[in-house]
């Protein structure tokens, strides 16, 4: 396979809401595969992911644009302590919502904002929904 620059989620999940055709959407998703994407796409369309963050956009300063410290492709890997049944259950609610507000304004801003989307089970954009990111990657969302 070979190396592909990495995108950021939000720069892939805009490539693929461009694409016109379900096949060009698939080989984007699949072209640009990392393992913060699929957390992002099976967070947002599989139902057995159940976000123990309070709806709606949490209070935030978007980062900006010269100063990202660090993206999804890293902070992905703190997605445990959102949801319920994993690792955050035994934290104070403070602490989780704070975390997450934590992470909103560490990424870029246009990857906040999909993760606002994510914890909302929103859409994260034209043409991508959960059909389609279940034949981009079979097994991915369990319901």
């Amino acid at each position: 396979m070979a190396h592909v620059m990495h995108k950021l989620i939000y720069e892939v999940l805009a490539a693929a809401a461009k694409a016109t055709s379900k096949a060009d959407k698939i080989k984007i998703l699949k072209e640009y595969e990392t393992p913060a994407l699929k957390d992002v796409l099976q967070a947002t369309y599989d139902d057995i992911v159940v976000f123990t963050l309070p709806g709606g956009t949490p209070p935030y300063t978007p980062n900006q644009e010269g100063s990202i410290p660090s993206s999804l492709l890293k902070q992905h890997m703190k997605f445990k302590f959102f949801v319920k049944g994993l690792a955050g259950d035994n934290l104070k609610v403070m602490k989780r919502e704070r975390m997450f507000i934590d992470m909103l304004e560490a990424v870029h801003p246009q990857d906040a904002e999909v993760l606002i989307k994510m914890i909302n089970k929103e859409s994260l954009g034209k043409g991508i929904t959960k059909k389609l990111v279940q034949e981009a990657y079979p097994g991915l969302i369990v319901k």
